[in-house]
């Protein structure tokens, strides 16, 4: 029988809170980027940037601790997904550069919160 998950909001989880800040960095980085890159590379990071806290929510309003590691494998593989995006933007120099780095520091202290939760439940 699977374990349940005790009740608690995403909410108090301080790698959503931390997701979050990095969804809003990410947003304020593809403000600037070339227009035609709206519905490309700019929707792209935005959708896998959210994707991230949204994952990490559903996952902890799951009943079991198997659904929850499910949910946050997949909020793993939409941060590596980011981190790939955003090291092409920077290749492409698109953005500033200083909001790619802050974006990406988050997104790395994201990646082990990440797999440190996963491993704890």
């Amino acid at each position: 029988m699977q374990e349940k998950l005790k009740a608690q909001s995403f909410r108090d989880l301080v790698v959503w809170k931390r997701a979050m800040e990095l969804t809003v960095a990410v947003y304020r980085l593809t403000k600037d980027f070339p227009r035609e890159e709206q519905y490309g590379l700019t929707s792209q990071i935005r959708r896998s940037a959210v994707s991230v806290p949204s994952n990490i929510a559903e996952g902890q309003g799951r009943f079991t601790v198997g659904e929850f590691k499910q949910f946050l494998g997949i909020a793993r593989g939409s941060n590596f997904e980011l981190q790939t995006q955003l090291e092409i933007a920077r290749v492409l120099n698109f953005g500033n550069a200083a909001l790619i780095a802050e974006a990406e520091k988050l997104s790395h202290e994201i990646g082990k919160m990440i797999y440190g939760l996963a491993e704890s439940i």
